[in-house]
């Protein structure tokens, strides 16, 4: 086992990843931008190192900082966290270059999975279901029209290489397609280094459900159930539960199938989820795999009493899963509300400012992991998330009434920070969810009305992360 990890990332996710450490005998470094210098996360880790300036690109995602940062600490492991670093195959390279373990899946799956029109094949042939589309990613705008054609409008258009609900575009005619080309490859580019795009059907008014696995190093893998992601802004979540609603004994098992499938397909290890869209006549089509731990991993825990960052380290450490699928025996229903310093009304534009009022809910059932206290300020350099409200309880209608009362009792703000406690409250009452039968567009659909335009993107995002 490691004796000491450096956490290679910011705010609740590497709070929450220290407490694991701490909880296991681990020493832990924590990294840090001057902007973060006073976060809760570098206060509660035993080291700290300062690795740079606020922006992204020159701390949390600087490797020559972070790597010296390990070797100067003694750290023989590195956690990433969710985005930044954390599904980058080049980082997890350079990591065992030196010596460090990446607490993640090997190099060349993270390649595989992180090429979602190469993976989108493999994971057909591995006899996963996928939209009609392109068959790998697309020389030019020629093509793509061809293939828009042959399955039909509307169509969907990513970027090969894409994340976090950017590179992505809807069009419902030829001249939308055009726009939408173009738009795709130039943020594929900007954003990502690539270009390369590909395209598929489009499914509206779908369900976005998504498959928790654990892999080790010694062929053992399993799923510990599935999550319902389907309220989201512009493909960025903001309320998640697990189980999923209305979903079949048959089509759960299947899902977990399709899952386990996916993962030996790739060889995968560690923590990692699959994502399905589930169309409304109830048939799944395989999205894509995200090669790390999700922002919305609470969900599972709560019902399934597994702590998926100890299961992470142990991974990465070499030892065998201490469970198998029959172990694996889900309890009640769990909800997850993204709480984010955001303007519901004016465009889910971004409010960062200092918390004057900080004073997270209590009581049965009821979780926060959040990065800040009364008193911190929300910087405006990266993802605008405060905290994760998270709720158990036996039933689906007790854990949506146990939400909102932990929302209403979550006081939270400062001057010129709003955030989106409103809204999901709003989301919790509104009558489609409360029937199981929301779907992704549904937030948008609201939101519309109140004259909801683009708010500002960070050049690197991690709370928002899918």
């Amino acid at each position: 086992m490691f004796h000491k990890i450096l956490i290679a990332n910011r705010g609740e996710i590497a709070v929450r990843i220290a407490r694991t450490c701490r909880e296991m005998g681990i020493a832990t470094v924590a990294v840090h931008s001057t902007a973060d210098r006073d976060g809760r996360a570098a206060a509660y880790a035993d080291e700290t190192v300062q690795i740079g300036p606020p922006q992204a690109r020159r701390s949390y995602m600087y490797v020559p900082a972070i790597i010296e940062a390990a070797r100067r600490t003694g750290a023989d492991a590195i956690h990433p966290g969710y985005g930044f670093l954390s599904e980058d195959p080049d980082f997890a390279r350079i990591c065992a270059e030196h010596g460090i373990a990446f607490i993640g899946p090997p190099p060349e799956v993270m390649e595989v999975a992180g090429d979602k029109a190469r993976v989108r094949g493999l994971l057909a042939r591995a006899g996963l279901p996928v939209l009609p589309g392109s068959d790998g990613t697309l020389a030019a705008l020629d093509e793509a029209l061809e293939v828009a054609r042959s399955v039909g409008y509307p169509v969907i258009v990513k970027a090969a290489a894409g994340g976090g609900g950017r590179g992505i575009a809807v069009a419902g005619t030829p001249a939308e397609l055009r726009r939408a080309y173009r738009e795709t490859a130039a943020v594929a580019r900007t954003v990502f280094g690539s270009g390369e795009i590909y395209l598929e059907r489009y499914v509206p008014a779908a369900r976005h459900v998504e498959v928790q696995l654990l892999c080790d190093a010694h062929g053992t893998a399993i799923h510990l159930g599935e999550r319902d992601c389907s309220l989201q802004r512009r493909r960025q979540k903001l309320i998640e539960e697990a189980p999923s609603p209305g979903l079949s004994p048959h089509l759960r098992a299947r899902l977990g199938e399709y899952a386990v499938a996916a993962a030996r397909a790739l060889g995968y290890q560690g923590a990692g989820t699959v994502e399905f869209l589930i169309d409304p006549s109830g048939r799944p089509t395989f999205m894509e795999v995200n090669a790390r731990i999700q922002v919305e991993h609470p969900v599972t825990e709560m019902i399934t009493g597994l702590d998926l960052v100890r299961e992470q380290i142990r991974i990465a450490a070499g030892e065998r899963l201490a469970l198998t699928q029959r172990d694996v025996r889900p309890s009640g229903w769990a909800i997850e509300c993204r709480i984010n310093a955001e303007d519901p009304d004016a465009g889910f534009r971004p409010t960062p400012g200092v918390l004057e009022v900080f004073r997270p809910p209590g009581g049965p059932g009821t979780r926060v992991d959040s990065g800040f206290a009364q008193g911190d300020r929300v910087p405006s350099h990266y993802d605008s998330l405060i905290a994760k409200l998270v709720v158990w309880a036996p039933t689906r209608d007790q854990a949506v009434a146990r939400a909102d009362r932990a929302l209403a009792e979550f006081a939270v703000g400062g001057p010129g920070v709003a955030t989106t406690v409103p809204l999901l409250r709003e989301l919790l009452a509104h009558p489609d969810f409360a029937a199981g039968r929301h779907h992704t567009n549904l937030v948008d659909q609201m939101t519309r009305s109140k004259g909801d335009g683009d708010a500002r993107e960070d050049d690197v995002r991690t709370g928002a992360h899918r």
